[in-house]
């Protein structure tokens, strides 16, 4: 590839002007975007941010829903040699008040040179960049002229700023979605990106025959990097739907693979219980899922249950198991760590429960006692290592559970604008992930999150096992239950607090559904909960990216049913 992000765009326009590289869901149709009509629509951006005064190196904050604006737009800034960085638009799906907090922390951190975004958007900007608007290009996408004239097949693709852009240079900033403000934007350098490109590709045997459908939004690095920027930068055709149509109408994914014969996809844990639950075979007609080789469960703990209930609701339209895949990713990584189930079935490791909990050891299952599963994530991408260490930042042998480390030649240049964020996350050139896990037979197992880590009379729980077991449980919505613990003064240790979101046509049955809990949770994991608590619709709180807010649930679970805790 290319030194860096413009240069490769245009190598690919000047060799392959003709070729549809994106097949956009707009409304009911498809829109097919050639290499030549990318760069004609990105060129408009470019030019109206020139005009705008934003120069390279300038971060440029992209405020758009899905869709062909955005993805012109972000073009426009790579051609221009900006730093872009997508960010959610806000939507029914969002918190307003905490959607403003963190856009506000991004804008007093990063303190970007440019905004492109809707005039609907205006008094949201103005009162983002009340400070310095002065010193921030605002940039609506109405001012930009659809018809405004490009240049031509033949030649001119010479003289953008971002030709000029070094290898070394930041190429995007990525921002985490978080529970106390957007205050990370992850830094990364073409060569990072170009690295990972070039060493995922390779683990996940791209070949000219592949074709990727996502869903993903653009503003999570599994949908910028594995559903964007990679098949972009590499002439893989790509289908693009908005994640909005994809959770309204999760069919008219398996339908996108269908028509166009897709071959790779990505997907959330939460998403393959989704569409196993939510989709109807009246839906399925002539539904053919036989061309995915990879379906790959990536951004959340990983549930062998969610890949046996997929597998078995769409063996019937061709879906063959062995395409289940899994991946580790992170934006500090540019995306991927890890990668397994390409050329070999996906590993699970079946090990005892008590010592898992108690004395942070996986050891293999054998008939005595009670046993969890846990999925292989695979392993490390060329070019990427990974090890496990204990509180004392001392490294763990096989088979024991500790903060996973990672370090890799796409590693993150820092946080931008967050000296003391990045200090704080790297030991010597190992960077700290925030995960435990452990490594078996080489590949890598994620057990959860260090933050979330709930401690109960001397054994480590963590929330996401809870919560699978309950997500388990009909009438439960798929990926809408969080689990916490609340420390109790009186025993000395937490208790384990669940709420769960339930289905419309199951409310009548709520007195159940939180007995089924209650006596699932205590068959499968050996702990009691303190408290099951069943919601409707938008009580749980979620971040940007659709996850679960831990903290921000725990913290109005307090306020508003437990006060007297």
């Amino acid at each position: 590839m290319k030194q860096n992000f413009s240069q490769q765009l245009v190598h690919q326009v000047k060799h392959f002007p003709d070729k549809e590289i994106l097949h956009v869901l707009i409304g009911q149709d498809y829109k097919h975007i050639t290499y030549q009509n990318l760069i004609d629509g990105s060129l408009r951006f470019q030019r109206y941010l020139d005009l705008k005064g934003v120069e390279k190196g300038d971060v440029v904050i992209i405020i758009l829903p899905h869709g062909l604006d955005l993805i012109y737009a972000y073009f426009g800034c790579v051609l221009n040699g900006c730093i872009p960085s997508i960010m959610p638009y806000l939507t029914e799906k969002l918190i307003p008040e905490k959607y403003r907090q963190d856009l506000e922390a991004l804008f007093r951190i990063t303190q970007p040179n440019g905004v492109i975004t809707f005039q609907d958007f205006l008094d949201e900007i103005k009162f983002l960049t009340a400070d310095n608007q002065g010193d921030i290009a605002i940039i609506y996408i109405e001012d930009i002229d659809p018809n405004s004239q490009v240049i031509g097949q033949e030649g001119g693709l010479e003289g953008f700023p971002g030709l000029e852009r070094k290898a070394d240079d930041l190429a995007l900033l990525q921002h985490s979605s978080g529970t106390t403000g957007l205050q990370k934007g992850v830094s990364l350098a073409h060569q990072a990106i170009f690295n990972q490109l070039e060493s995922y590709s390779e683990s996940l045997k791209l070949n000219s025959q592949d074709v990727i459908v996502s869903w993903l939004p653009l503003y999570h690095d599994m949908g910028l990097i594995a559903g964007f920027l990679m098949p972009i930068f590499l002439g893989i055709p790509l289908v693009l739907m908005s994640p909005f149509t994809w959770v309204r109408a999760p069919y008219l994914l398996f339908k996108a693979i269908t028509d166009f014969k897709g071959t790779l996809c990505w997907l959330p844990n939460f998403a393959y219980n989704f569409c196993a639950k939510k989709i109807r075979p009246r839906d399925m007609a002539d539904t053919d899922l036989s061309t995915l080789r990879a379906v790959i469960n990536c951004s959340e703990p990983m549930r062998k249950s969610s890949h046996d209930m997929f597998s078995e609701a769409f063996k019937h339209y061709g879906f063959n198991p062995s395409a289940i895949a899994t991946s580790y990713a992170m934006a500090e990584n540019v995306f991927a760590v890890t990668q397994g189930g390409i050329e070999s079935p996906v590993n699970y490791d079946v090990i005892k429960l008590i010592p898992f909990q108690e004395e942070k050891i996986a050891i293999p299952f054998d008939n005595d006692g009670q046993e969890i599963v846990m999925v292989s994530a695979g392993k490390p991408i060329r070019g990427t290592e990974v090890n496990i260490c204990d509180e004392k930042e001392n490294f763990l042998p096989e088979r024991r559970i500790g903060e996973i480390l990672i370090r890799s030649n796409c590693m993150l240049r820092g946080y931008y604008k967050r000296d003391d964020a990045t200090k704080s996350s790297f030991i010597n050139e190992w960077f700290k992930t925030g995960d435990y896990g452990y490594l078996a037979g080489g590949e890598l197992y994620i057990t959860g999150r260090k933050k979330d880590l709930i401690i109960v009379g001397g054994k480590n729980i963590y929330p996401k096992d809870i919560e699978t077991i309950v997500m388990e449980i009909e009438g439960v919505h798929p990926g809408r239950v969080v689990a916490f613990g609340v420390f109790n003064d009186q025993k000395g240790t937490e208790d384990v607090v669940v709420i769960a979101e339930i289905e419309d046509e199951y409310v009548d049955r709520i007195n159940d559904i939180e007995a089924m809990i209650r006596a699932k949770v205590t068959k499968e994991s050996a702990i009691a909960l303190r408290q099951v608590l069943t919601v409707n619709k938008k009580w749980l709180i979620k971040t940007s990216s659709g996850k679960i807010a831990r903290a921000l649930n725990k913290e109005k679970y307090l306020k508003e049913i437990d006060q007297d805790y």
